[in-house]
Formats: structure tokens, C-alpha cells, sequence
């Protein structure tokens, strides 16, 4: 585990003695999870309970319009949405515990598109995003259920330009590790929608891809869900080990020199 350390100064008498505090640190790294449209946050809870047990602080939440609020989904646009996730995202890194510089997001679908747009208005390190859906920028203000579905499976099947669409501009901009997962058959989130995520990534850190083979795009069946489960929890992990490994390095103080 990290030390922190602090220099403090310790009264004797009318004089002082300076010393400094070796201790472990307490921060962990957190992660938010955001669930898909029409789904709620008992999608992603065991898997928070799977990467908690890593050492991690999870979130997950239930978007407006959904669960309890359920009775107002027709009325929710993206804007709604977004607010959610910036909300989810600020309460996550307010609690003491949290590093708020090893923050992952995860989505899945809509919000793998929300989870994409959030890493240019918070700091995210870890970004993962399943079968995350696509949009046109032109009808962000509209409510959700009142796109042109036929027009936006178009969209979606066509090559769509990073600088033409808020998510992947996002995507283009992030600098940290993604991983990106895609359904084999995934009639909601075609293939070019992941091609065109994929060729966004141009500045990441790193990209994990991984096809889930059988699968469609609600993980219908237990191996699909145990795939995503397995695929997920090990790059996590991975990501949590280097950024362990780098916080022990640097607690060291070694630096590294050429021989004499």
C-alpha cells in the first residue's frame, strides 16, 4: 500500500523539533456505474460489489426516469440525463475516502454515451463503456422517447466523425485507459457504431477491445452476463494494480540513475 507523508512540527518546551508522518493512505480509487435506458441500477450492483472487493469505492444509481420515477421517462431528454450522471459523479468524489485523481465510469448503451460525454466535464481515468449507444447532436433537447428511431438506426450505421458528434469528440479527447465491449449480435448497437467509438480512442492512454461472442445487446442470457462480468473485472483490476504499483513506486522515493 501508498505512504503519505507529512512534515509536522513538535513543541518542546520553548523550542521545536520537526518530524514527519509516515502513515498508509487511505484513499481509493472510485467508480461509477450508469445503467442503460429503460434499466435501473440493479444492472450493474453485483458487479460494484465484484469491483469493491478489489478496493474500490463503487456508485451506482438510478437515473430520472427510471425505477422509482419510472412514470416520467417519456418526458427525459439527454440534458436530464447528464445532469444525473455530473451529480452521481460529484457525490462519488465528495466522499473523504475517495482519490478523486483514480476515478473510473463505466456504462453500458445510453449510459456508455453519457459515461463518454462526462470525461470531458469531470476528470475520469478509467473509462468503460459497453455496446455504448449513439446520437445525433441535433436533438440533445428532445425527450428521449420521441426520436425517429428509423432515422437513428440510419445514423448508427453510418461513419460518423469524431468532430460531428459530442460522444466521440469526447472519446477523441480522453487520455486515460478505455475499455470498449461489443455484442456479437447487437441489433440496437450495430457494429458501425463501434467502429466508429474505436477510431475515436486516437489519444487514449490505452484501449481494451473485446467482442462478447453470442451476446445481443441486453446480455439476455447468464453467459453473456458472466462474460461481461469476467471482462469487465479484469481490466479493472489490471488498472487498479498499475495504479498501485505507480503510487508504490512513487512512495519510495528511489529514483533511478545511470550507472558510475
Amino acid at each position: 500500500m501508498a505512504n503519505r507523508e507529512e512534515v509536522i512540527e513538535i513543541k518542546v518546551a520553548d523550542r521545536c523539533i520537526v518530524g514527519t508522518i509516515v502513515a498508509p493512505s487511505v484513499l481509493m480509487p472510485g467508480a461509477l456505474f450508469i445503467h442503460g435506458w429503460a434499466g435501473d441500477q440493479s444492472q450493474y450492483l453485483a458487479r460494484a460489489r465484484a469491483i469493491a472487493a478489489l478496493g474500490c469505492v463503487c456508485l451506482t444509481c438510478d437515473l430520472y426516469g427510471h425505477a422509482r420515477s419510472a412514470s416520467y421517462i417519456d418526458t427525459v431528454t439527454r440534458e436530464h440525463s447528464l445532469a444525473d450522471v455530473l451529480a452521481a459523479y460529484d457525490a462519488l468524489v465528495g466522499l473523504p475516502v475517495v482519490d478523486h485523481a483514480a476515478i473510473a465510469v463505466i456504462g453500458s448503451s445510453y449510459g456508455g454515451y453519457l459515461a463518454a460525454i462526462l470525461s470531458t466535464l469531470r476528470p475520469v481515468k478509467w473509462l468503460g463503456l459497453r455496446a455504448p449507444a449513439l446520437y445525433q447532436d441535433a436533438d440533445w433537447a428532445l425527450p428521449k422517447q420521441l426520436i425517429d428511431r428509423e432515422q437513428l438506426m440510419v445514423y448508427r450505421r453510418s461513419t460518423v466523425a469524431p468532430a460531428s458528434n459530442r460522444a466521440l469528440s469526447a472519446c477523441a479527447r480522453f487520455e486515460g485507459d478505455a475499455l470498449l465491449v461489443e455484442s456479437e449480435h447487437d441489433d440496437i448497437v450495430p457494429a458501425a457504431v463501434l467502429v466508429n467509438y474505436r477510431a475515436a480512442f486516437g489519444r487514449a492512454r490505452s484501449l481494451t477491445f473485446r467482442m462478447l461472442a453470442g451476446a445481443d445487446h441486453a446480455l439476455s442470457d447468464q453467459a453473456s452476463q458472466d462474460a461481461y462480468t469476467a471482462v469487465l473485472t479484469k481490466w479493472l483490476s489490471e488498472m487498479l494494480v498499475g495504479e498501485r504499483r505507480a503510487e508504490a513506486t512513487e512512495g519510495t522515493g528511489v529514483r533511478q540513475t545511470a550507472a558510475e
